[in-house]
């Protein structure tokens, strides 16, 4: 099952360049960089294994982020959607009214 439900399956899936699983794949990479520094090894240079598997575990933990992230909006949208459809008196549409309608008239003080 997961995190997402079988309703959430029909969704299209997320793009897989988007800003969770970029944003998250730095974190991984600075992470590996961060701990070659601590460890007093060069920073870019060792553990290069160490750096492209934290930048993917980022990469694929963004990637699912987002992916629950658009189930969760989308559930969002579908239940306000039933909402207004439920109750149309709630919702009614205002008279438009022009901006010179709102604003007040303009004397210029000189």
């Amino acid at each position: 099952m997961g995190l997402i439900p079988d309703e959430g399956k029909v969704l299209p899936p997320p793009g897989v360049v988007n800003r969770s699983s970029v944003w998250l794949a730095a974190v991984g990479w600075g992470t590996a960089i961060l701990h070659n520094a601590v460890n007093r090894r060069p920073p870019l240079k060792s553990g290069l294994h160490r750096q492209v598997l934290f930048a993917t575990i980022g990469w694929f933990i963004g990637y699912h982020i987002t992916k629950y992230e658009n189930y969760t909006y989308a559930r969002l949208d579908r239940d306000m959607n039933e909402y207004i459809r439920l109750h149309p008196e709630d919702f009614a549409m205002k008279d438009t009214k022009t901006f010179a309608e709102i604003v007040e008239p303009f004397h210029p003080v000189r």
